[in-house]
């Protein structure tokens, strides 16, 4: 139970990094900020536990 907090709250961790990416991606090269949007969105999915 425990590696599966941890690993839980890593993930949520990289979904909150990714996230910072992509704004900032959007912010600064909105042409570009799509390329960081899978890895967003999978973290995402993963932290929530669907997938």
């Amino acid at each position: 139970m425990a590696s599966e907090k941890s690993s839980n709250m890593k993930t949520w961790a990289l979904f909150a990094f990714w996230t910072i990416v992509t704004l900032g991606m959007l912010v600064t090269v909105p042409q570009w900020f799509w390329l960081a949007l899978p890895f967003m969105l999978t973290y995402l999915v993963q932290a929530m536990g669907v997938m």
